[in-house]
């Protein structure tokens, strides 16, 4: 109700007698149509009752205004009171964010140290001038919180241009403008300790594999193995029980747990302590027996929260076991993967994905193979065992390209005007879309990558009608969705190794040409950096098979000779190597002359390795304006972790990322970060 209508209300209430005073004209006219006496005495007490009213309008009317703002008064007295001490703290503020009023309980809580007419951001910093509502017909609420007491504002906003004209000329006098804000805190600590306890007691679901228990006890005799058995199940259980956790054990090998999720934090502070317990465990012959754990959190539902777990632990099976993911709705954790996981001599799995390979080949009509974004020699000498294959069984097949460097340049020569081979063998991404035409069935094989951002033309992926991965790399959070067959194997030097075995496999009309055995050879002599870089028995057999398909050594050897100008950057590189913590090398590359300054930069990071002392390097080399880094170790520290840090990724003792908007001074400031954290977190001796 406005002023008007208020003003018009009580004008009305006052000259109510007038009015009733000409009803009561009307009637005496009435009454001396019927007697001339009755109208006389009605006209006099008529002329009594309009004089009655005439002097209380005019001499009471002052006096029932000045009740009314006596009323008024003693009523926002009241108001004032009320909000000045209501347990609610309260605030207005003006436009600028200064505080023009508060209430007892705001200036005790939040500027009782501060002068008059402060800035509100000076008593709530969370409180900016951009958390304030724009328009008044809805209020703004924010959540911040004072060491361990949390608060919750709602930020109204007052409009004054409908104000009567004093009150909004007061309002220009004191200099506010036309709008106010209005601030509520309430105070919701409690709501939130229960929020906290309720999120704290809800139970996560985790999976433990234990990964080479076969493997660990076929080495010991029957007595001990028993021991060495309950040893491991009596460690797991004794873990579980300091976090209160129900376990089960699903089989010999494979337990799983919940555990209120408060104690997350307890496991995640102790690196997982429970790795390094077991990994104490010696099964004798120098093997260690190593767990994995998957961990869901997160999620709504039991169930989903084990599918989560499920994932975690295939995903820590993928990246070589001995470490723990925890998974959540939004985000992937590791921890541990300290130590380099023991080759499995068997082959069955080979086997079984060599069979499942030659069906899905047999099933398309056209295979396109590819490789990661500037593709080495292990990806194009992988693609070349594939196609093998696929010619064998009579299928068109192309191999994606889009970039020669230096490196790879002399193994695509083998195949160039040679005709045994198309002349399209080989070709970029542009012209594999033509190939794919509407990609109703074609098979794309993608080898020595598993992450798709990093494929040489991600745009067929969502083109083809089938999807094969093959590929040694630690696997990450990023992966391909629903792949026909994947094949990843961290423990294989290379992905030239697994194809090897693959094509063992595939059939027995299957034959390499000695061209391509050069090839599948080349790749594993790069990658195992001439086979000082994580060899195992199985790669060995791989290479005496190649051999006996017609590979030459010196004929590779001469093949990927380098050039003197290359060695001199490689020379300059190691000149200006710093030496960090007296054992990280860190290197940077100026190939801009080169022709592949990517793969010079990884040499580079090889033959710092030689050096005594030396626990891993890092080479940084700019090339297309981004910064390529490349890192090795032999088996003191897990570089993968360094890079994935840095978005990249790979194996323990080799791997690598790419950086952009970043210089070469500021990406080794990153690493020297990343090195001193991990050091003082103990991740690092």
């Amino acid at each position: 109700m406005n002023h008007n209508q208020i003003k018009g209300t009580l004008r009305s209430y006052l000259r109510w007698p007038l009015l009733l005073g000409l009803l009561l004209m009307a009637m005496n006219i009435q009454i001396y149509t019927v007697d001339l006496t009755a109208g006389l005495i009605m006209s006099g007490y008529l002329a009594v009752y309009l004089i009655i009213a005439l002097l209380l309008y005019h001499f009471k009317r002052a006096a029932l205004l000045h009740d009314l703002v006596e009323y008024s008064m003693r009523f926002h007295v009241t108001v004032n009171r009320l909000a000045e001490n209501l347990d609610i703290p309260l605030s207005v503020l003006g436009p600028d964010g200064r505080c023009i009023w508060e209430n007892k309980h705001f200036h005790h809580a939040f500027s009782q140290h501060l002068n008059k007419k402060y800035l509100i951001t000076e008593a709530i910093p969370a409180l900016t001038l951009n958390a304030l509502p724009e328009s008044a017909d809805t209020n703004g609420e924010m959540h911040f919180h004072d060491e361990e007491i949390f608060y919750k504002a709602i930020l109204q906003r007052v409009d004054l241009e409908r104000a009567p004209e004093k009150i909004q000329g007061k309002a220009g006098e004191i200099g506010i403008g036309d709008t106010l804000y209005v601030v509520y805190v309430y105070d919701e600590t409690e709501i939130v300790h229960y929020i906290r306890e309720n999120y704290d007691q809800r139970l996560d679901v985790g999976l433990l594999y234990i990964d080479n228990y076969e493997e660990s006890l076929d080495t010991v005799d029957d007595v001990r193995r028993a021991l060495l058995a309950a040893l491991i199940d009596r460690k797991i259980n004794k873990y579980m029980l300091k976090i209160d956790a129900i376990t089960r054990k699903m089989e010999k090998d494979k337990y799983i747990f919940l555990f209120q999720h408060k104690y997350l934090s307890q496991l995640q502070a102790d690196k997982f302590s429970l790795l390094d317990d077991i990994r104490g465990i010696s099964a004798g012959d120098d093997i260690s027996i190593t767990i994995s754990m998957g961990i869901g959190i997160q999620a709504d539902t039991f169930r989903k929260r084990q599918d989560y777990a499920r994932s975690a632990m295939d995903l820590a099976l993928a990246r070589g076991g001995d470490q723990v993911v925890v998974k959540t709705r939004d985000n992937i954790l590791y921890y541990g993967g300290k130590s380099i996981q023991q080759q499995k001599n068997t082959r069955v799995k080979a086997r079984v994905k060599a069979h499942a390979l030659r069906d899905s080949i047999e099933n398309s009509d056209k295979i396109i193979i590819m490789g990661h974004t500037i593709p080495d020699v292990d990806a194009i000498g992988g693609a070349i065992g594939i196609y093998r294959i696929a010619q064998s069984l009579g299928k068109p097949t192309r191999i994606v390209v889009n970039q020669v460097t230096s490196s790879l340049a002399p193994l695509l020569h083998l195949f160039e005007n040679n005709k045994d081979y198309p002349e399209d063998l080989f070709v970029d991404g542009e012209n594999a879309k033509e190939f794919i035409g509407n990609g109703s069935g074609v098979l794309l094989v993608v080898v020595d990558v598993n992450r798709p951002s990093y494929t040489d033309a991600p745009e067929l992926l969502s083109m083809a009608a089938s999807l094969v991965v093959i590929d040694h790399h630690r696997q990450t959070g990023e992966s391909f969705e629903n792949p026909t067959l994947s094949y990843i194997e961290p423990f294989a030097s290379s992905a030239c190794e697994m194809v090897a075995e693959i094509v063992q496999y595939a059939g027995e009309e299957i034959r390499l040409k000695a061209v391509e055995a050069d090839a599948l050879y080349s790749g594993i002599m790069i990658d195992t950096n001439n086979f000082m870089n994580k060899p195992g028995v199985r790669t060995f057999e791989a290479v005496a098979f190649l051999r006996r398909s017609g590979a030459d050594i010196m004929r590779i050897r001469k093949m990927f000779r380098s050039d003197i100008s290359e060695y001199k950057v490689r020379a300059e590189a190691i000149q200006n190597t710093e030496l960090f913590m007296d054992a990280f090398a860190i290197a940077p590359c100026n190939a801009d002359n080169c022709i592949s300054p990517t793969i010079v930069g990884a040499k580079i990071a090889d033959e710092l390795l030689d050096i005594k002392g030396m626990k891993a390097s890092f080479v940084l080399t700019s090339y297309e304006g981004k910064i390529y880094i490349s890192a090795r170790s032999i088996d003191e520290l897990n570089v993968q972790v360094v890079m994935e840090k840095l978005g990249g990724g790979g194996h323990i003792t080799s791997a690598g990322t790419q950086l952009t908007n970043c210089t070469l001074e500021e990406a080794a400031d990153k690493i020297r970060q990343i090195l001193t954290k991990m050091k003082e977190e103990g991740d690092i001796e």
